[in-house]
């Protein structure tokens, strides 16, 4: 499957229906805040199983992932060094794993029904949450249609972490208590994978006019407000779910 996926053809489906990602987004957004209307005066249900299932799946996925474009990134910072890991748009032709890449673009759209299961168990749904899901959802489909540098970092950091959440969500929605401090430690890697974008963002400013590192200003614009509006946001919900929180706590 990965050596006969046609990386060509995807990349001119992805240039011509890119712009459907903001039709997904906006049917998103209709979708879970109409069904957080309708679940106003019900109870919300308990969904261990299905939960656990949907995260095992993405978990799994995630890893799968994380090893091909892994495999990729270590061959090219090895034999090429960091800036060619940054600025090479191989990442997306790669035979080892074009196929990945491909697939973790459209997972973004799969990726939304986090959110459904958080309105179905009346979970508490923060701006962070569904703004991030749109946005990279956005973000991701435009960076395969451009082959955009700084994608394989942004693709391979991403599945990694996203692995090591998909388990924790895995585990807990099979019932089992989890230290406090996993969960922090996962909000630190999502925060470090932001300050890391921004400062890849700052090195392509710099290196764009090299001819191994084509890069066009909207791009650079596009990521680095991204990264930085995530950076915000995930250092202002660790501040609160930590740092805040715990020192109520001690108050008490």
């Amino acid at each position: 499957m990965e050596q006969s996926f046609n990386e060509r053809e995807a990349i001119g489906w992805m240039q011509e229906n890119w712009r459907k990602s903001f039709i997904f987004s906006v049917a998103y957004v209709v979708l879970i805040f109409g069904i957080q209307y309708l679940m106003k005066d019900r109870r919300g249900y308990k969904l261990r199983t299905p939960l656990a299932l949907w995260s095992l799946g993405l978990a799994l996925f995630s890893a799968i992932g994380a090893y091909r474009t892994w495999k990729h990134m270590i061959s090219i910072l090895t034999t090429m060094g960091f800036k060619q890991s940054v600025c090479n748009q191989v990442f997306y032709v790669d035979p080892v794993c074009k196929f990945w890449v491909y697939l973790f673009a459209l997972s973004k759209v799969l990726e939304l029904g986090d959110t459904v299961f958080i309105i179905l168990r009346k979970q508490k749904l923060i701006f962070l949450h569904w703004y991030h899901h749109i946005l990279t959802l956005i973000y991701t489909w435009y960076c395969y249609k451009e082959m955009m540098s700084g994608g394989g970092w942004f693709i391979t950091l991403n599945l990694t972490i996203h692995t090591i959440m998909y388990s924790y969500y895995t585990v807990r929605a099979a019932g089992f208590r989890l230290s406090r401090w996993i969960a922090m430690a996962i909000t630190v890697s999502q925060i470090l994978q932001m300050a890391i974008g921004v400062t890849l963002c700052i090195l392509l400013i710099w290196w764009r006019k090299d001819e191994d590192c084509l890069c066009t200003w909207p791009d650079i614009s596009f990521s680095f407000l991204m990264y930085l509006s995530y950076l915000v946001l995930f250092c202002n919900f660790f501040s609160k779910s930590y740092l805040v929180n715990t020192q109520k706590l001690k108050g008490e």
